[in-house]
């Protein structure tokens, strides 16, 4: 894949495997390899086909050509599909009305996600999915503080007489420590500071809503915008730590280190390992028909094509 314009003086383009300082060599299919005791290797591919099944094609074609090698072939009376994905060969008995002559050709194919690719939208999306939680807890806590301000007067006052009451029964509850401290010093905020926190909280959270949908579909910008909002807010979630350690506020610490962590050593931001150049000859060499072929048997191990008459 060129990084920019092509001209009829750029030179030419070296392999990838080369670009990237790789040997070429027949890949390891998912799933054959034997991974460490204590590091196991999640394959990806496996987990895409036990989703969303296996990604067969020309199980409807009524002939099978040695052309057709790299995704069908025949053998005593079966045929053996390939997935697409994970590179498993399935046998199938031929179809009894097929609806095609031949398996469709490469460029009626659309070649499902493999290698890095697909483990970046899975983590990518499971991101996502950490981003559409925000969402929900700053939206609702945005129009609440929204809604109370429009009837501070009323509801203040309903407030007190709550806590009061809990007082003089209960005894032990306080509004200098906990929740009701921090409901109390919500109370006593003017209007006008009330709408500035709502406004603030419902901005933040259409912020994670584009962050949100940008990672689903695997946007460069929206790797950059969420690394960014991450950074900009983790003083203030160390500050808040170190004032008050509680489980929840390290657990969301943890997760926005990772995140971080991620997406700068694996998508390669702002330059990082070779940054976006490499990220996408890397994209190139784990997907496409060249990842396939390098997936394939060596071609002494196919059939033969049967002698001239």
């Amino acid at each position: 894949m060129a990084t920019g314009d092509n001209s009829d003086t750029d030179p030419p383009q070296e392999p990838v495997e080369q670009q990237l300082g790789d040997a070429p060599e027949l890949a390891r299919l998912p799933g054959t390899e034997r991974t460490k005791r204590f590091r196991p290797k999640l394959r990806w591919e496996l987990i895409g086909c036990g989703l969303h099944g296996h990604e067969l094609v020309g199980t409807d074609a009524a002939e099978v050509r040695l052309e057709d090698h790299l995704l069908v072939r025949e053998a005593d009376g079966l045929r053996w599909y390939r997935c697409l994905r994970c590179d498993s060969w399935l046998p199938l008995a031929p179809p009894r009305s097929p609806s095609n002559r031949f398996p469709p050709g490469r460029d009626q194919i659309t070649l499902p996600l493999r290698g890095r690719p697909l483990r970046n939208r899975y983590v990518l999306r499971l991101i996502a999915l950490d981003r559409v939680i925000h969402f929900f807890v700053l939206a609702a806590l945005g129009i609440a503080i929204i809604l109370f301000a429009g009837h501070q007067k009323d509801l203040r006052g309903d407030y007190l007489r709550i806590l009061n009451s809990l007082q003089s029964s209960v005894g032990f509850v306080s509004s200098r420590n906990g929740f009701f401290r921090e409901v109390t010093h919500l109370v006593s905020l003017s209007t006008t500071k009330l709408y500035l926190y709502g406004s603030a909280f419902s901005t933040y959270a259409a912020i994670n809503a584009i962050e949100a949908v940008g990672l689903w579909r695997e946007r460069r910008w929206a790797e950059y915008l969420t690394f960014i909002e991450v950074t900009l807010l983790l003083p203030l979630e160390i500050y808040e730590l170190a004032s008050k350690i509680s489980y929840l506020k390290i657990g969301a610490l943890v997760i926005n280190v990772v995140v971080m962590a991620y997406l700068l050593w694996a998508h390669r931001l702002f330059g990082f390992r070779g940054g976006g150049s490499v990220d996408r000859l890397q994209h190139e060499r784990d997907t496409g028909w060249g990842a396939l072929e390098r997936a394939t048997p060596v071609p002494s191990q196919l059939p033969k094509p049967p002698p001239p008459p």
